[in-house]
Order: structure tokens, then sequence, then C-alpha cells
């Protein structure tokens, strides 16, 4: 292989690598934004972090299918009700698994609730979450979330589980 051949398979090696970088970065901005859009009550906001088909399911709960089921769902009384009485939803980083154009993940999601009578923060609910995302001509972009509280049910923890083909080897 001559110089100019090394050259030319080196900087294809760290194009790639830098657009794997890219992506995750993006995915991860992606998912920070998913917070302080439904805490502030910006169910537009919320919404475009989706596909225009992208599903959200708050399992048992709701199956949102679409844009207008999650801005509705952030718009509605519920939700309404836990932000005017004091409501975080924070999100981890989430391990990200990047294919082309689609990705997968997994994460967990808290809701910090504000607790008038104690004077404090609580923490109302710890979830796991499932998600795939896809690139799209406006970046990428949530295609399916599901969140499940963890409440001790076995299929619930099983989502935070890796795949067996993404498991460190010993």
């Amino acid at each position: 292989m001559s110089e100019i051949d090394e050259l030319r398979a080196t900087v294809e090696t760290l194009a790639a690598k830098v657009r794997a970088l890219e992506d995750q970065v993006e995915i991860m901005q992606l998912v920070a934004q998913y917070g302080p859009a439904v805490d502030s009550g910006s169910g537009d906001a919320a919404a475009a972090l989706w596909t225009e088909d992208g599903a959200f399911d708050a399992v048992p709960h709701l199956e949102m299918r679409g844009r207008d089921d999650i801005a509705g769902m952030v718009h509605g009384p519920g939700h309404q009700s836990l932000i005017l009485n004091g409501c975080g939803h924070v999100l981890t980083v989430p391990h990200i698994v990047v294919d082309g154009d689609e990705a997968t993940g997994r994460s967990y999601a808290l809701n910090i609730r504000w607790d008038a009578d104690a004077d404090r923060f609580r923490v109302a609910r710890v979830s796991a979450n499932t998600w795939r995302w896809k690139r799209t001509s406006h970046g990428w972009r949530i295609a399916e979330r599901i969140n499940a509280n963890l409440d001790g049910t076995a299929e619930h923890r099983a989502m935070l589980a890796p795949p067996a083909d993404d498991r460190p080897t010993p």
C-alpha cells in the first residue's frame, strides 16, 4: 500500500469516527431536550423531537402515536397539573447503538416532584426507557420511546439489559 493509499485510508477511518461521534452527540442532545420541553409546557417543542409518526408509550398509562398525541399529552390536564405543582423530568444519558440511519438505546428517566408538605423534592418515579431513533432530513428524531416504571416488573427491568451482541466480553 502506498503512502497516499495509507493516508486516504486513515482519513476515511477518521471521517467515519467523526460521523459516529456526531451522531451520538446529536442523539444525546435530542434526549436532553425532552425534560426542559415538557417541564416548560412546550408541547410543540416536545412533539418535534419525534418523527411525524413517532410513538411514545408510557406503560401502562398512555400510548401516543404521532406528534399531535405527544403535544396533547403535554398540554393536557394531567401533565399540566404535574408541572404547575412542581415537577422535573430528568433523563439520563442513553446508551446508543447507531446502525446507519437508525439507532437504538436504553436509559433511565426520573420524575422528581415538589412536595410542599415536606418542603422538599422527592423522586416520584424511576423508569426504564428503550429508544429507537431515525436520521431524517431534519436530523435525528425519536421514532419510538417506551417508558416503563421500574416497579419490580421483570419485563421492565429487562428493557435495560444490553443486547447479547452488545455485551462486553470477559
